[in-house]
């Protein structure tokens, strides 16, 4: 199977009442954890890829690292994502270089900035067979090289996708119903909740459309526990609660992005690892648990928080 676009899988999911996970890949052993946990428990996924991972690994790198996972698991539907594109020659360079989807993040700009922004990038996309995702609203926190304060954070308005979605012809909205980037989304002691009357008014106006949530870990603690408790320090890193993300994704949303959990899973491995065997120093050796960690996460994802398994 080639890699293939998102537009069947939201069909399928807003019918279905789940949601695709969209992950976010930076290496081998993150394509390879992810996929492997896709593969066994036949679940379609969004492999996505930021900015700051194409300055990191190289655009190249990346997308061959996700063809060879659809080599590898061709049983199950892949989308390769362009995640937060900054600007119309991320997208288009994106476009011309094997995504099959690309997000414009213009939420930044006024509204009808963010509209024009956005219909330049759908009218290149779509006449190159690819699909895109808008925002509108803007969350708060830290992931790669997006970086908004608390107080600059804003929610959807449901009164204006309306006419954002048929102006700009975007194939999925990308809403700020209280998620945040970056693991240390709320402060300890409060408790996270989303928007659900935002989203649900969003659902009436647009029905049928796939709605996107960014984001959406939910920092894991144990792999916060592992990561202070072998020389890390994480204090009050809290994150999205998993049972709020699945009744989301029982209603409008069809892709939830997650990132900051691969990252803990990963790092928290690593660290145990290290403590472990001191005297270690080869990659292999310590990468290798650390992708299964990431495997264990993503299938506990996709069972009991996407709701996906079962459905490639």
């Amino acid at each position: 199977m080639a890699l293939v676009t998102s537009t069947e899988m939201f069909k399928k999911a807003y019918e279905g009442g789940y949601a695709v996970g969209a992950f976010n890949v930076n290496n081998m052993e993150i394509v390879q954890g992810i996929t492997e946990a896709c593969r066994e428990e036949k679940a379609p996924v969004i492999l996505q890829v930021s900015k700051g991972a194409r300055a990191y690994a190289n655009h190249t790198y990346l997308v061959k690292l996700v063809e060879a996972a659809v080599i590898e698991c061709p049983e199950i539907p892949i989308v390769l994502h362009l995640d937060h594109g900054p600007d119309f020659e991320t997208c288009k360079a994106c476009i011309d270089g094997g995504f099959t989807s690309v997000m414009i993040d213009g939420s930044a700009h006024s509204f009808e900035d963010n509209i024009a922004l956005t219909r330049k990038v759908v009218e290149y996309a779509h006449a190159h067979g690819v699909v895109v995702e808008g925002e509108l609203g803007t969350l708060a926190g830290i992931e790669d090289d997006v970086k908004v304060e608390e107080g600059a954070s804003s929610y959807t308005r449901p009164e204006e996708v309306e006419e954002f979605v048929s102006r700009t012809g975007v194939d999925s909205l990308a809403i700020a119903i209280g998620t945040s980037h970056g693991a240390y989304k709320f402060k300890p002691g409060t408790k996270p909740q989303l928007r659900f009357d935002i989203l649900d008014e969003v659902a009436r106006r647009l029905p049928g459309f796939p709605i996107v949530l960014h984001g959406s870990s939910s920092v894991p603690q144990q792999f916060v526990d592992l990561i202070n408790r072998y020389g890390g320090a994480m204090p009050g890193a809290i994150g999205i609660p998993e049972e709020q993300l699945r009744e989301a994704a029982r209603r409008a949303v069809c892709k939830i992005n997650i990132d900051s959990d691969l990252r803990l899973a990963m790092t928290a491995s690593i660290r145990q690892f290290f403590y472990e065997h001191p005297d270690k120093f080869d990659p292999r050796e310590y990468l290798k648990p650390a992708r299964q960690n990431i495997k264990e996460m993503v299938r506990h994802k996709l069972v009991d928080v996407l709701g996906c398994n079962g459905k490639a």
